[in-house]
C-alpha cells in the first residue's frame, strides 16, 4: 500500500522554503564569517595547523595517532547513527498504516499521507549528514598516512611540508564533519513540521539560532580565543 502525496499548500511550501534557506545562509555564514568576528569553525583551523606544526617535533607520536583515530571513531559513529535513522524513517514513511495509526494517536498537523511528506525533509537532512560523516572519515584517514609520511627528523625538509598537508587535509575533514552535524540539527528542526508550518518555522528558527550562538556567542569560543595567558 502507498501514501497519496499531494502538491503542497502554499504555506507549507513557503515555510519549507525557509528551512532550507536558513540552512544554506547559516551554513555559509558559519564558513565564511566577517573579518572582525570569526566563527569556531574557522578558528579551529588555525588550532589544527598549529596541532600538526606541533606533531613534527613531539616525540613519540602515539598521542597524535590516538587523538586523529578518535576523529574517525567520531565520524563513524554519527554515520552509523544517520544510517539507523534513515532506515527507520523509510521503513514508517513505507507502512501506510503505521503512519496512518501514528497521525491519529499523536496531536500532529494533517493525515497520514501528509506525515509522509513531512518526513521527507528529515530523512533528505540525515542522508546529505552520512554523506558528509562518510567523505570526513575517509578524510581523517587520509590525514593519518599524511602524518605517517612526515619523517621522524624536523630537519628533513619534508618534514613541515607534509605536516602542513596534513594540516590542510584535517581541515578539509572537520570542514565535512561540521556540516554533517548542522544537517542534523536541521533535520531535527524539520521534524517540527509534523506538528504543521508553524512548528517547522519554530523548529527552523531555534536550530539556527543555536548553531549561530555556538559559533559566535558561545563560552567556548570565548575560551578558545584565549590564546594568550
Amino acid at each position: 500500500m502507498t501514501l497519496p502525496i499531494g502538491p503542497l499548500a502554499p504555506l507549507d511550501a513557503a515555510v519549507l522554503g525557509y528551512l532550507v534557506l536558513a540552512w544554506l545562509l547559516g551554513s555559509w555564514l558559519i564558513e565564511n564569517p566577517p573579518a572582525r568576528r570569526p566563527s569556531v569553525s574557522l578558528i579551529m583551523q588555525d588550532y589544527r595547523r598549529d596541532w600538526m606544526r606541533t606533531f613534527v617535533t613531539r616525540q613519540p607520536r602515539i598521542f597524535d595517532a590516538t587523538l586523529i583515530d578518535s576523529l574517525r571513531q567520531g565520524t563513524a559513529f554519527f554515520a552509523s547513527a544517520c544510517m539507523i535513522a534513515i532506515g527507520g524513517g523509510v521503513a514508517l514513511i513505507g507502512n501506510a498504516g503505521a503512519v496512518q495509526r501514528l497521525a491519529e494517536d499523536l496531536p500532529l498537523a494533517g493525515s497520514g499521507p501528509d506525515m509522509a511528506l513531512r518526513m521527507l525533509p528529515v530523512i533528505g537532512f540525515l542522508a546529505n549528514a552520512l554523506l558528509k560523516f562518510v567523505w570526513a572519515h575517509r578524510l581523517f584517514g587520509y590525514c593519518s598516512i599524511l602524518m605517517a609520511a612526515v619523517p621522524n627528523d624536523p630537519q628533513d625538509p619534508l618534514a613541515f611540508h607534509r605536516a602542513g598537508q596534513a594540516a590542510e587535509i584535517n581541515i578539509t575533514a572537520a570542514k565535512s564533519f561540521n556540516r554533517g552535524l548542522r544537517s542534523i540539527y536541521f533535520a531535527l528542526a524539520a521534524l517540527g513540521w509534523l506538528l504543521g508550518p508553524w512548528g517547522l518555522v519554530a523548529g527552523t528558527t531555534l536550530a539556527t539560532a543555536v548553531l549561530l550562538r555556538r559559533e559566535f556567542a558561545s563560552h567556548s569560543r570565548r575560551v578558545i580565543l584565549m590564546r594568550e595567558p
